[in-house]
């Protein structure tokens, strides 16, 4: 207690973190800024240890490490990474910390954390718990969006370039992946009651709004709603779907005829061709493949006592 009587900010100089960082993420940034984050963490009264991961398995490992240990996971990398640790985390009752180091930090830019990893530093210092939905494909997790069709294609060639960096990255796959798409017809059931064939783009199941480094493919999804929103894009021209790209960003591109918006609890997605389905940035299985979401699984450090936008 203080001297009004008050509890201190949670964790503010007795959180001892589990620093779970890959280095290669954000094409070297987050091993570029580990030094710079470890002097933050000490500003911070925040005891520390460094994990750097091999692989996301790995990652889970030191995830549940670090939790049996009675210290704070910390995952400094991608979005793909959050989603590893904070699966090993779920339905734990552990507390998750963010420090955003990949190309897109999408769940961060939803969950109000700074961008700049040694800023968000703060956050693990003196940020609230709140608890988030994590979505789940046969038993793999993830935070953010699972697509596929079109964005497979893009997330591949965003995946393979080194031609390009940053959140730029995601545009040149979408660019590239345009050049030789061609429609492919997609069978999504919802909660195993309704389905939905349609001749198209992209099907995607979101537990947030955000991918791709900002783009709000899914703009009223929120983090602990308990829900999925599942995201259709129908066959238009090529030209018609490069004019509606840039909405994205806004969220301005679900007012268009082509594209509509359902909520549901499990998805399942086949497709008419092979597809390998995308999660947080990473291939996370092959069509046909079932979608769930785990209500409040993990609960994770966010800015201010209010927690933040969802």
């Amino acid at each position: 207690m203080n001297a009004a009587g008050q509890q201190p900010p949670p964790g503010r100089g007795r959180r001892a973190i589990a620093l779970i960082v890959n280095p290669a993420a954000g094409g070297g940034r987050a091993g570029r800024l580990l030094g710079a984050v470890g002097q933050a963490l000490t500003r911070h009264g925040l005891p520390h240890r460094v994990e750097r991961t091999r692989g996301l398995e790995h990652a889970a490992e030191l995830a549940r490490a670090a939790a049996a240990g009675g210290e704070t996971a910390v995952a400094f990398g991608g979005d793909g990474l959050i989603g590893a640790v904070a699966g090993a985390l779920a339905d734990t009752g552990a507390i998750l910390g963010i420090l955003p180091g990949g190309r897109g930090n999408d769940l961060a830019r939803v969950l109000g954390i700074p961008l700049d990893p040694v800023a968000a530093c703060a956050v693990l210092a003196a940020g609230t718990a709140r608890p988030i939905d994590l979505g789940e494909v046969q038993g793999r997790p993830f935070v953010g969006i699972a697509s596929c069709g079109f964005d497979s294609e893009a997330n591949r060639i965003a995946n393979r370039t080194r031609l390009v960096r940053g959140n730029l990255v995601y545009t040149y796959g979408a660019l590239r992946a345009l050049a030789t798409w061609r429609p492919a017809t997609f069978t999504v059931t919802l909660d195993d009651q309704r389905t939905r064939t349609l001749v198209g783009y992209t099907v995607a199941a979101a537990n947030s709004r955000a991918y791709g480094g900002g783009m709000l493919l899914a703009p009223a999804a929120e983090l602990d709603d308990g829900r999925l929103d599942v995201v259709l894009c129908r066959q238009v021209s090529k030209l018609r779907f490069l004019r509606l790209l840039p909405g994205v960003f806004a969220g301005r591109h679900v007012h268009d005829p082509a594209v509509s918006v359902e909520r549901a609890h499990t998805v399942r997605i086949a497709a008419d061709r092979p597809f390998t389905l995308y999660a947080d940035g990473d291939p996370i299985a092959e069509l046909p493949a079932t979608v769930r979401v785990r209500p409040a699984a993990v609960r994770v450090l966010v800015p201010g006592p209010a927690g933040g936008p969802g």
